[in-house]
């Protein structure tokens, strides 16, 4: 398969990396010569310098036998003629990247087909649901559902109410039991060592949990509440939460907010635009005022908020204001970044959880276009890794063996399955059968041996 990407910015390297794990021919094109460099030293796609709008630029690249172009540029209109041009000159199928959520409603889809293009990706919408779905879940600064939500992936950093602290694995293993089936598995621990550097480690028998720790669980449906136990937390509902941020996220995570009974107040820096949104949502108290000022948030009742979201196009004035908002004693603060450098802090300084659109169109465009066995990506961003889940066939090389039979022993583990649609965390005596949808962690090295694997 042949696969075209219009973009060489954080989206577009993403993108290219999932993808050629699995696929073989990867053009990504731009006009950016350094970016491109960029990726042709660090990926095996074949890198072109051209204008992705450009008829004679799209024909020398080969479009009339491109199975599918995808456009990831930051900017919509280019996005949107490029991909619409692209069908016109033979690509089978066309993705582009939209700012605007009105190209969403379905009452445009018929002006959009009629474009020629087949698939939009909104990073708005996408940021706004995750951090809707993290509001809900108060202990977790990463979710993700798999299989239909049998099984989730789930993220967290253990404090000092954390049961596990000191302990082994295998002894949290054996605490965690419902009858003779385990209910979630720890996959990865990311910890800080004594020269600051960041290590990633693969949790084995003898490997203790400690303070400060951030670690990532496979949890079945059923587990989550336990996962809260272990935890040493109850699950919460935040009924006050504080929206820092007018854009287009902002207005959408509130509006999500609202219409699930949240108490909601939405703050907006610019006073013209606070005035807009003020006629728009009626429904919402809306501010005018900096997140950044400490007496205007203490006005603002921010003592008495559950949650703050920050997701002005500021990623320092988000991380700032989260920050404040956390010395106030707001229990959970989630902050939208654009730079994926910014993502380790979130451990460093407490934020609880940081979101990158970026990331999330990129694995959102892998699971819309996904290839063969793969079923659903989603990236861990504090680490070089990826959650996959595969659909076993009968000739793939792992059906009918045991999960011991796994040849990945350092990097990558098998640590869920979902059968008949119902989900188990397996043991290494666990036979694997065809139709079954198993859920891998692996890290980044290791990702083109183990698709291969399960094709």
């Amino acid at each position: 398969m042949k696969i075209l990407i219009g973009g060489a910015g954080e989206v577009g390297f993403h993108l290219a990396k999932l993808l050629s794990n699995e696929m073989n021919d990867i053009v990504i094109m731009d006009m950016d010569k350094d970016k491109l460099l960029m990726i042709e030293n660090s990926l095996d796609v074949m890198a072109y310098r051209g204008d992705i709008t450009s008829f004679k630029a799209l024909r020398e690249v080969g479009i009339d036998d491109t199975d599918i172009f995808i456009s990831v540029t930051h900017l919509q209109n280019t996005n949107l003629t490029s991909a619409s041009i692209a069908k016109d000159l033979g690509a089978k199928r066309t993705l582009a990247r939209i700012s605007n959520p009105e190209f969403l409603y379905k009452e445009n889809q018929f002006w959009v087909q009629g474009m020629g293009i087949d698939a939009l990706i909104s990073p708005e919408k996408l940021a706004a649901d995750e951090i809707y779905s993290l509001v809900q879940q108060s202990a977790f600064n990463a979710m993700h559902p798999f299989a239909n939500g049998q099984l989730f992936m789930v993220g967290t950093v253990l404090d000092a109410d954390c049961k596990i602290l000191d302990k082994q694995y295998k002894d949290m293993y054996l605490t965690t039991k419902g009858g003779e089936d385990n209910l979630l598995m720890p996959i990865a621990i990311i910890r800080s060592n004594e020269r600051g550097e960041y290590q990633t480690i693969i949790p084995e028998a003898e490997t203790e949990f400690r303070i400060d720790d951030h670690v990532y669980f496979i949890v079945k449906k059923a587990g989550i509440l336990e996962v809260y136990k272990i935890l040493g937390k109850k699950q919460e509902y935040f009924k006050n939460v504080i929206v820092l941020g007018g854009g287009s996220i902002g207005v959408k995570v509130a509006k999500l907010l609202k219409d699930n009974k949240h108490n909601v107040k939405l703050l907006e820096i610019n006073r013209n635009k606070a005035f807009d949104l003020a006629d728009d949502l009626n429904n919402i108290l809306i501010i005018n005022g900096d997140g950044r000022d400490g007496e205007l948030l203490l006005e603002e009742g921010i003592s008495d908020s559950d949650a703050f979201i920050a997701v002005t196009g500021s990623s320092e004035t988000n991380i700032m204001s989260c920050l404040l908002a956390k010395s106030k004693g707001v229990k959970k603060t989630i902050a939208l970044v654009e730079n994926i450098d910014y993502i380790h802090l979130s451990q460093e300084v407490g934020i609880n959880a940081f979101i990158n659109k970026k990331l999330l169109t990129a694995d959102s465009i892998f699971r819309y276009i996904r290839q063969g066995s793969v079923m659903d990506v989603t990236g861990i961003s504090d680490l070089d890794a990826e959650v996959l889940e595969f659909r076993i066939h009968e000739n793939s090389e792992i059906a009918f063996k045991k999960v011991s039979d796994f040849p990945f022993k350092e990097g990558a583990i098998i640590a869920g399955i979902v059968r008949r649609n119902d989900g188990f965390i397996p043991t290494k005596d666990f036979i694997i059968e065809p139709k079954d949808h198993v859920v891998v962690f692996s890290q980044a090295n290791l990702i083109p041996k183990v698709t291969k694997y399960f094709k």
